[in-house]
């Protein structure tokens, strides 16, 4: 029960910053524009949220920063995507290839003064488990309940979203403009309003599962800490169908799947490290590919039918 409890616990901090940034990519996509420059977003926020974190040691202003930071950029891709109706998906990955250089270039620089400031005994705060009195002792439950306040968020995250986006009448307006910006302005709905919002708002969470990493499930700053998530994220938002409700599934075998290898390294099987690193995202593409197929099968496609696509008043 132990082993279970353990491996349920890294699962769900492994999947935590999956599902901020899966859930903002729906956001985006939701409004018709497509952002693939999440890795480079995730990045910015784990490299500005631990240097902040670091320099001043304020957990809530260092989520603050990398907020603004992930909002930034997202506003940029909103700029060149729906007011100059730029490429979406050469935007997207310039801003992931602009995103993994630059951070990497502030961590470079962080890295001498933060060596210094070690030797006075100054370390970067991070966030610690919280547990909840009545669950620690209960097996299974312990293993949700023992977490940080970042995925105790998520617990709440996901149901909000669903609610927002298939119960209020912004969450209407919002799939409205993903799937027919002409009936929705003709409606009296700002599209470009729409879709700089939620662009907006997608990235500031992208950013959020970014600094999620820095600050507490690996603390600290390396480069290229997210691992390539950001690509997983891409995979889980077309695995849930668009829906927050199944993002969280996605996010979960992928959280899965990485605390299983964890643990059979820290077992010392003779399977090399670098094939049992590779197995979450092996498991990511066969659930994806599976998703692709039983989609093409019920001919269930959940993605926005204008995204993608460019708007314009004009266009009839």
């Amino acid at each position: 029960m132990d082993l279970v409890s353990s491996i349920l616990a890294i699962t769900v901090r492994a999947g935590t910053s999956l599902i901020f940034a899966t859930v903002g990519e729906i956001f985006t996509e939701r409004a018709g524009i497509q952002n693939l420059g999440i890795e480079g977003i995730m990045l910015m926020g784990a490299v500005a949220s631990f240097a902040t974190s670091f320099y001043t040691q304020n957990l809530a202003l260092a989520l603050a920063v990398a907020v603004a930071v992930g909002m930034a950029m997202a506003a940029v891709h909103a700029f060149l995507t729906v007011t100059m109706r730029a490429n979406q998906v050469v935007c997207g990955l310039s801003m992931t290839l602009f995103g993994t250089g630059f951070s990497s270039f502030l961590g470079q620089r962080l890295g001498p003064a933060a060596n210094n400031f070690r030797l006075m005994g100054l370390k970067a705060a991070k966030f610690s488990p919280v547990k909840i009195e009545g669950l620690a002792d209960v097996p299974v439950l312990s293993a949700l309940a023992g977490q940080d306040i970042l995925t105790y968020a998520v617990y709440l995250l996901i149901p909000l979203s669903w609610l927002y986006l298939y119960k209020t009448r912004p969450g209407l307006w919002l799939r409205s403009v993903g799937e027919d910006p002409q009936t929705a302005d003709a409606m009296g709905i700002g599209v470009l309003k729409t879709k700089y919002l939620y662009t907006i708002l997608g990235g500031g969470m992208m950013a959020l599962g970014g600094a999620h990493l820095s600050l507490s499930y690996t603390p600290g700053w390396s480069e290229n800490i997210t691992g390539g998530r950001g690509w997983i994220v891409v995979a889980l938002v077309i695995f849930s169908m668009w829906n927050p409700a199944r993002a969280v599934w996605g996010a979960l075998l992928f959280g899965g799947i990485n605390a299983v290898q964890f643990r059979l390294q820290a077992s010392g099987t003779n399977i090399p490290a670098a094939f049992l690193n590779m197995l979450p995202y092996l498991g990511t593409i066969a659930v994806l590919v599976l998703m692709t197929w039983w989609e093409a099968l019920s001919k269930k496609i959940g993605a926005p039918a204008a995204l993608g696509v460019p708007y314009m008043r004009e266009d009839k």
